[in-house]
């Protein structure tokens, strides 16, 4: 009788925290992804990982509308410039570096241009049609819309 009841205690106890643990990977913090936007205006609806890709690495200069594609980057400062170009490149912050100091070197390319904050990243695109960036998913409004989300 006594084993019987610490198995059913046991089982109780291991409900209870896998069901904590699950209810704590429905907050917003573990479902907030990055985004990559444009402006509301832009004809561009939809984006894929290799087309934002070709985009930031400067292996494409426009979108697939045929348009000059602007990207802009965040500063380096934080972890979603690091983790963006992680899920869509690939690329470390180290191996980023080392890409753009060769086409900087060669004349071939250019970096995408970069802005402090969020608020002005999203108010350029909002106004620039042509131009994309990426964001936190909880960081969207009106101005500017979703084309791709990266988990």
């Amino acid at each position: 009788m006594h084993a019987s009841r610490i198995r059913l205690l046991r089982a109780l106890l291991l409900n209870a925290f896998f069901g904590l643990c699950g209810s704590l990977c429905l907050t917003p913090i573990c479902e907030a992804h990055l985004v990559v936007i444009v402006s509301h205006k832009s004809p561009v609806t939809t984006l894929t990982k290799s087309q934002v890709a070709d985009i930031y690495l400067a292996r494409t200069a426009q979108l697939p509308d045929g348009t000059e594609a602007i990207p802009l980057d965040q500063a380096d400062t934080g972890a979603t410039r690091s983790e963006f170009y992680e899920i869509v490149t690939g690329k470390s912050p180290a191996q980023l570096r080392a890409y753009w100091s060769k086409l900087i070197f060669t004349g071939s390319a250019q970096p995408p241009r970069v802005f402090n904050d969020v608020a002005t990243i999203k108010r350029y695109i909002a106004d620039h049609p042509n131009a994309l960036g990426y964001i936190d998913e909880q960081e969207l409004d009106p101005s500017v819309k979703a084309v791709l989300v990266l988990r």
